[in-house]
C-alpha cells in the first residue's frame, strides 16, 4: 500500500505490514531526529500547521520533523486568530490554506471538523487530533515506540499483556492505538476505567474480531497486575464542561502502585502531558527514574515516525537513504541524563 498523496485522518488506514515499514523508515531517520545527520529531502516543501486546539508535543514535534526533512512551516493557533472567526468555513479555509502548502497538520475540538477539511483539498491532511475522536500521528509514535522498547530485549509485542488505563471514552490517544495495537496477534488487552469513561463498544468489538482477548476493570490494582505494557492516559477535563468528575484516588498510578502490582520488566507509556500536581489521579512523577518508564522515549519517538509518515505521504520515502549526510553542530550524546541505557543499540 502506498501512502503517497493520502490523507491520514485515522489509524485504520494502516496493516501491520505498512506499519513496519514505517518504523523501517523511522529508524533510519532516527540520527536525523538526533541531529546526527542532516537530510534535505523536502527542500522546498512546506507544511501548513494549523491548530484550532491547545498542543504543544504534536505541534513543535510535527513541525521540527518536517523542517529536519529541510522543508518549510507556516502556522498559526487557535480559531480566534483564523479567519474562522469571521463566519469563514472550514471548506473555504481549507481550499485557500492549500494554495499556500503541501501537507497540512490539523487539530480541531470537533471530531467531524478534519473530515470536512479534508474534502475540500487534494493537499494531503494529516489528523493532529480531532476532538475525542482519534490521534494517528500519537498512536504511530507509540507503536514505534512498543517495537523499540521490546525489540531491544529481544522480543516482539505479540502475545502480550497489555493493560490501557484511565480515561478510555475521551482519550483519542487510546482510541487510535486500539486499532493499530491490535494488528498485532494473540494480546490479552485489559481496559481499566471507571464505568463512565470506558473503552466505546466499536473498539472492544474490534478488538474481539481480530481474536483478541479483553478484560474489563474499574479497578487499577487488578488490571495493571501482569502487564507487559501499561499505557495511562490522563482524565480529558476539558472534554467534561461542568459534569462532575468520575475518578477516583485508585486512578493514581505512582511508585507504590507500581511496585506492589507491575512486573520488572513492563513498560510504562503515557501520551503526556500528565498532570504532575501533588494528589492529581494520573500517572505520578515519582516514578521519574524508573527504568520502566518510558514516557520520554516514546516522545522521543516522535520526530522519526513523523519524519517517517511525512517523507511516505509526500513519496519520497525511498529516496531517503541516499539523501542523509553527516550534521556539522554539536548534539549530546544523549538528550537526557537517564537515556544511556537505552540508547546504546540505536543508531546514532
Amino acid at each position: 500500500m502506498s501512502l503517497t498523496g493520502k490523507h491520514i485522518l485515522s489509524s485504520d488506514l494502516f496493516d501491520r505490514d505498512e506499519l513496519e515499514r514505517l518504523f523501517e523508515l523511522a529508524d533510519i531517520l532516527t540520527p536525523v531526529a538526533r541531529g546526527r545527520q542532516v537530510t534535505r529531502i523536502l527542500e522546498g516543501a512546506v507544511m501548513a500547521s494549523l491548530f484550532f486546539e491547545a498542543s504543544t508535543r504534536t505541534r513543535l514535534s510535527c513541525e521540527a520533523a518536517f523542517m529536519r526533512l529541510g522543508g518549510g512551516v507556516i502556522t498559526t493557533t487557535g480559531a480566534e486568530i483564523m479567519s474562522i472567526a469571521k463566519g469563514e468555513s472550514l471548506a473555504d479555509t481549507s481550499r485557500v490554506v492549500s494554495g499556500y502548502c503541501d501537507l497540512i497538520v490539523m487539530r480541531h475540538p470537533e471530531e467531524s471538523a478534519v473530515h470536512e477539511f479534508a474534502a475540500a483539498t487534494n493537499i494531503p491532511v494529516i489528523n493532529g487530533g480531532n476532538g475525542a475522536g482519534e490521534h494517528p500521528t500519537q498512536a504511530l509514535l507509540d507503536m514505534f515506540a512498543l517495537h523499540r522498547e521490546f525489540t531491544r530485549t529481544g522480543g516482539t509485542l505479540d502475545g502480550r499483556r497489555i493493560a490501557l488505563v484511565g480515561d478510555l471514552l475521551y482519550g483519542r490517544t487510546v482510541h487510535s492505538l486500539m486499532q493499530l495495537v491490535t494488528l498485532y496477534e494473540d494480546l490479552t488487552i485489559v481496559c481499566v476505567a471507571p464505568e463512565p469513561l470506558g473503552m466505546p463498544v466499536h473498539l472492544l468489538e474490534l478488538a474481539e474480531s481480530r481474536g483478541h482477548k479483553v478484560e474489563l476493570s474499574d479497578q487499577p490494582e487488578v488490571g495493571l497486575k501482569d502487564a507487559d505494557l501499561v499505557y495511562a492516559t490522563r482524565l480529558q477535563t476539558e472534554r467534561f464542561a461542568d459534569q462532575p468528575m468520575p475518578y477516583s484516588d485508585a486512578f493514581r498510578i505512582d511508585k507504590a502502585l507500581v511496585s506492589r502490582v507491575c512486573r520488572e520488566d513492563a513498560v510504562i507509556m503515557h501520551p503526556l502531558p500528565r498532570d504532575g500536581r501533588p494528589g492529581s489521579n494520573d500517572l505520578a512523577t515519582d516514578l521519574n527514574g524508573d527504568p520502566r518508564l518510558a514516557v520520554f522515549r516514546q516522545t522521543d519517538a516522535g520526530i522519526p515516525m513523523r519524519m517517517a509518515l511525512f517523507s511516505s505521504v509526500l513519496g519520497v520515502a525511498d529516496a531517503v537513504p541516499d539523501s542523509l549526510r553527516p550534521a556539522a553542530w554539536y548534539r549530546p550524546d544523549y538528550t537526557g541524563p537517564d537515556d544511556a541505557p537505552f540508547y546504546k543499540n540505536v543508531a546514532s
